[in-house]
Formats: C-alpha cells, structure tokens, sequence
C-alpha cells in the first residue's frame, strides 16, 4: 500500500477530517496531495502526522515508503510564492538538495519565477546592472514548465534594463490585438494595429477585410478576403457575396451565393 493510501485509511479509521489532522502540522492542500500521492511528507511531517493518528511511524514506512528531505523547503518556498515574498522564495531554495525527483522541476520554476520578478522589481527601480543580473540568472534556469510567454516576458526585462537578447515577435500580439478590436467594433484601431505587423500573410488579410467590411470600404475588403480566401473560405465566402452586392457587382455576388450554399 502506497504511503499516501495508508495515510488517507489511517485518517479515516481515526475518524479524522483532513482539516483535524492537518492543523498546525501542513496545511490542507499538502495533506490532500500527499495523501493522493502527488507529493512526499518529510520525516519530521510524518512523525507529527503519525503521532495526531495514534500510529507508529514504521507502520508508514513499511515497502520502502519514500520521503522527501526538501518537503519543508518547498513548503517555505510556495508560501513566499503566494505571498509575492520573491526574496524570500530564493531564501527558501538555497536549502534545496537534489536530485530529488519529487520536487526537482517545480523548484527550478519557483527559482526562476522569483529571478524574474526581483529582476523586474529592480528594473522599475532603476537598479539596471542588478536587474541584469537577475534576469540573466532566471535565463540560465532549465525546466519544461517555463512557458514561452515567460520566456518572452524576461527577454524583454533584459533588453530594457540593457542586456542583451533575442525579442520576442510582436506579429502575433498585435494580431490578437486587432482581433480584440474588431470583436469591440474599433476597426479603425484594428487597421492601425495591423500597419505594425512585418508578417502579412492569411490571417493578417482577414483582419483586414474585416476591418474593412466593419468600416463599409468594400473595395478593400474584397482585395484583402480574397487573398484569405483559400485558407479561410467560411470567413470570407459570406462577406465577400456582401461586398460584392454592395459594389454592384452582382455577377460575383451570386458567385459567392452559390459558393455559400455549396452549388
């Protein structure tokens, strides 16, 4: 029986609520976690949780049952975390001793979280060389749970406080930008967004026509819908029998009709 099962039936026989066995000891989310095996009680937590049930704490660790020594870093460092106390994270983790599968990966997010956020504080004051620093450090930190959008968010830290690195492209936020636009019908800020984009390929063409289908410009949305066409045919197909119908050219109008009915 896994260490995290034998926990939860020893609670239960005991008549215990996870609130009733955790106080003072862990806090509810731990308990819950270990007891569903996503995470690894330190000795010391076993010991005070095994005592609360009245069991010995060789009952728990019978068949190899493993623990982890960093469960008490990881919990100072996810209190700091949700506390905005960064300085205090990093304090936590300078205890951490690996490897350690358990909690290997979400220390090296927490480092490089607490990096990027001191960086950033110390960029806003000023402190350009510091921030540097920071921001360095978070980008010599290896985890899969670092998210593209983090990566952005620190290079661009490190290019204002004068460091050096790669930008991030801006063609896809000021894509998503204009078709936030176009959704609150501001076309005319849409188009202004999409003059900034080096790309312009179908999607780029489709805000545009749109843009200018909101702004009544039919002969420019027609250039641009067409050139979406191919890749966008139930987006465009139906604007373009409009636009059509509006320039009077009801040739291509009923083109699109039939294209819209599948004829």
């Amino acid at each position: 029986m896994e260490l995290g099962t034998k926990l939860r039936q020893a609670r239960l026989d005991a008549g215990l609520s996870q609130r009733q066995l955790c106080e003072g000891i862990v806090t509810r989310n731990m308990l819950s976690q270990i007891e569903n095996g996503a995470a690894k009680p330190s000795m010391d937590t076993l010991r005070l949780l095994a005592a609360r049930l009245e069991k010995p704490l060789s009952w728990f660790l019978e068949e190899n049952a493993l623990t982890s020594p960093n469960q008490e870093v990881m919990d100072l460092a996810r209190s700091a975390l949700e506390e905005g106390r960064w300085a205090d994270v990093l304090k936590a983790l300078e205890d951490f001793r690996g490897p350690d599968d358990s909690f290997c990966r979400e220390a090296a997010l927490l480092r490089y979280l607490a990096l990027t956020e001191l960086g950033a504080s110390a960029l806003e004051e000023g402190r350009l060389p510091y921030a540097r620093t920071l921001l360095c450090q978070a980008g010599e930190v290896s985890c899969v749970y670092i998210t593209e959008a983090m990566e952005q968010r620190r290079r661009v830290l490190l290019v204002r406080s004068g460091g050096d690195a790669p930008l991030p492209d801006c063609d896809e936020v000021l894509l998503l930008r204009a078709q936030q636009a176009h959704k609150e019908g501001r076309p005319e800020r849409a188009l202004v967004l999409l003059q900034a984009c080096e790309e312009r390929r179908h999607r780029w063409q489709l805000l545009c026509g749109l843009a200018h289908m909101a702004r009544k410009d039919y002969a420019a949305a027609t250039e641009h819908l067409l050139a979406a066409e191919e890749e966008y045919p139930a987006q465009t197909r139906p604007r373009l029998e409009e636009a059509f119908r509006e320039l009077g050219d009801f040739k291509r109008a009923y083109e699109y009709a039939c294209k819209n009915r599948g004829i």
